[in-house]
């Protein structure tokens, strides 16, 4: 039996990144909460004020020998802007900063190694701000942001900021999609 992993990712509103990640083939397991902060279980109104320290992000479990680290770590960096401190379009303020919370050590080995990558190739016109921390505690989000896009999908900020990121990896990802 496979062992599964798992990792975080921060970038924007987590209601975005779930939705993206839930429709990879090999990622078993998405789930919308806050990490890298201060204080014990935050809620949602405390993490939005920005004075938590948490990310938004999601926690992914994931069978690497279906979808890789590399595969996930792609997916990461095509659907936001990395080189914005602390923001993602609208969305201002730390806990919508681009990080990556690593378990182990070749994620954390192949996360620096990717950002090299990207920076040597000038894939970004200006410097990628992506943190790379250690994965501490992580804290669930309330049931009512659990997949929310997919029973929300007729919202106004679900079809002009979620929906582009959905077409965008079915075009560029079809490949690693799940069959539905």
């Amino acid at each position: 039996m496979t062992e599964k992993e798992e990792i975080v990712f921060a970038n924007g509103c987590f209601w975005c990144t779930e939705a993206v990640f839930q429709r990879l083939e090999g990622v078993e397991q998405v789930a919308s909460g806050y990490t890298g902060g201060a204080i014990k279980n935050p809620a949602y109104r405390e993490v939005c004020s920005g004075r938590t320290g948490h990310a938004e992000g999601i926690r992914i479990v994931y069978n690497p020998s279906i979808i890789t680290i590399d595969t996930l770590l792609e997916v990461f960096f095509a659907t936001h802007d990395p080189t914005t401190l602390n923001r993602q379009g609208n969305d201002r303020g730390t806990q919508y900063r681009s990080e990556i919370f690593y378990t182990t050590e070749e994620q954390k080995e192949k996360a620096e190694a990717f950002i090299a990558l990207l920076t040597e190739n000038r894939v970004f016109k200006d410097p990628i701000v992506t943190a790379i921390s250690s994965l501490g505690t992580f804290y669930l989000a309330g049931e009512d942001h659990a997949n929310y896009y997919n029973q929300n999908k007729e919202q106004p900020y679900c079809q002009f900021i979620i929906t582009p990121k959905i077409n965008k990896i079915k075009e560029f990802y079809a490949d690693k999609l799940k069959i539905n």
